[in-house]
């Protein structure tokens, strides 16, 4: 695969963990610069830490919500890396799941602005910059639910369908101003978004490392839309328009049906309590 990313500026939000801090391993691995940003600050320093030893790497407090605040941390963001942000990639997300009816004003209202709002800040912060250079990147972090819903995951869902919607028409937009926008959609990962849930079959997560590698891979190619894995890019589409009775019996058939309805509210609550007040910075007392 062919190297276009050494020496370019990558900013990765919500990295101090999963996907975001797979990814900024993968980059750095590539002679990336990498800046990360993350409201958890003591896990964010752990995280520069760490990523320190392979290679050029930052870390500031985000919170992806506040554009003051996503604004602030793309200027620490330029001054580390010679003035401009190459690449952008929208990472940090939540997911509440369990019963639609049951879900907290809080969490919804907490998914809408990381999920959904949160990808709208940083868009908006970097276009500018990309277009009058007329170059640049912006990777989304969407799912496959954005594409194929399932029971229990409707807030969840409803954000990522969002979010490869405007990926797309933003692709669209900003193809003649030498702006490439991708959305990557994966599957269940195996971070603490799916803690407590226990699934199987079809719906074995697949790790952090196999997104990160896809989006290198689309770094290197752009592609407006990266399913992981590949097939699932020619699948969704059709699983999202079958009939019904076909769609339930297909989820029932791979337990995806209860996956995110039926699971251990206790190995999942401290991820729960998280995700529900995921604004603001959090920072050592």
């Amino acid at each position: 695969m062919k190297n276009t990313v050494g020496g370019k500026t990558v900013v990765i939000t919500g990295a101090a963990r999963g996907i975001g801090y797979a990814t900024a391993k993968a980059l750095l691995a590539k002679g990336a610069r990498v800046v990360i940003g993350d409201r958890d600050v003591p896990v964010l320093d752990r995280a520069v830490a760490e990523l320190a030893a392979r290679g050029p790497v930052s870390g500031h407090a985000l919170d992806v919500t506040d554009p003051e605040s996503f604004a602030a941390f793309l200027d620490k963001a330029r001054a580390d890396g010679a003035g401009r942000v190459d690449i952008l990639i929208n990472n940090a997300g939540v997911m509440p799941v369990g019963p639609f009816l049951e879900q907290s004003e809080q969490a919804i209202r907490t998914a809408l602005e990381v999920n959904f709002y949160g990808v709208l800040n940083g868009c908006r912060l970097v276009l500018p910059e990309m277009v009058a250079r007329g170059g640049g990147h912006i990777v989304n972090i969407a799912s496959l639910a954005g594409v194929v819903a399932v029971p229990g995951q409707v807030v969840y869902a409803g954000t990522k369908f969002a979010v490869v919607g405007l990926s797309t028409a933003m692709a669209d937009e900003f193809a003649g101003r030498g702006v490439d926008v991708s959305v990557v959609m994966p599957p269940f990962t195996r971070t603490e978004l799916i803690a407590g849930t226990k699934s199987s079959g079809a719906s074995r997560p697949v790790e952090p490392q196999v997104i990160a590698d896809a989006v290198v891979a689309v770094l290197n190619k752009p592609k407006t839309h990266v399913a992981v894995p590949y097939p699932m890019r020619f699948v969704s589409p059709i699983l999202a328009i079958l009939g019904p009775r076909t769609r339930r019996r297909l989820h029932k058939a791979m337990g995806s049906d209860r996956l995110f309805l039926d699971f251990d509210e206790g190995a999942r609550r401290a991820y729960a309590r998280r995700a529900e007040s995921a604004t603001g910075v959090v920072s050592e007392s």
